[in-house]
């Protein structure tokens, strides 16, 4: 599968999005809503279908994290970085791997699917990822290492050779924002 003009219109509004999540800046969701429409049709074309299916609950949190970091908490605050409690993290990491056998399942068992198992691994965790990044949880940017590694190989076996150098540059941004966002949890802090 040669290079698509699409996937790298993709690939430039998920760097463009991911920069303005870095910097808690709530432009990044609009942009995020092009990345993931684009990327329904990306995975569609690869055989990817889980990635289709995560893609297109994205569009559903986008505008869940828009609204989020619009509006204020029912105690008339704005949404500030935080951690979660350890329990409350395992829970989300258990909800994940739970997700990732059920979908794998789904997919190996009644479609074609490429990789149904790490795609799924991709989309349950992503999912995950996602939820707590609109949350403004900092626990998102570990989740978001994991899946970027997994997602380096997965794409790059479907030949989506921008999309893995997508994910490369996603991993080293995810590592960035880990910081940024630890920066300022102990800035809120203090």
């Amino acid at each position: 599968m040669s290079t698509h003009p699409i996937e790298l219109l993709a690939v430039i509004s998920g760097i463009a999005c991911v920069l303005l999540v870095i910097r808690q800046n709530v432009w990044s969701w609009p942009v995020g809503l092009i990345q993931v429409g684009l990327y329904v049709f990306i995975f569609m074309r690869a055989r990817l279908y889980s990635d289709v299916l995560l893609h297109a609950v994205y569009v559903v949190l986008q505008f869940y994290g828009w609204y989020a970091w619009l509006h204020r908490t029912p105690g008339g605050e704005r949404l500030t970085v935080r951690r979660l409690k350890a329990p409350t993290f395992r829970r989300w990491l258990l909800a994940g791997l739970a997700a990732t056998a059920t979908l794998g399942w789904l997919m190996w068992r009644f479609t074609d699917a490429a990789a149904p198992f790490p795609d799924a691994a991709i989309a349950a965790f992503s999912l995950v990822a996602q939820y707590l990044l609109a949350r403004k949880n900092v626990e998102a940017w570990y989740l978001w290492i994991i899946v970027d590694v997994l997602a380096i190989g997965v794409y790059a076996g479907r030949d989506l050779y921008l999309t893995s150098g997508l994910y490369l540059i996603f991993l080293g941004m995810a590592i960035l924002g880990l910081r940024e966002w630890t920066r300022s949890l102990s800035a809120t802090a203090a």
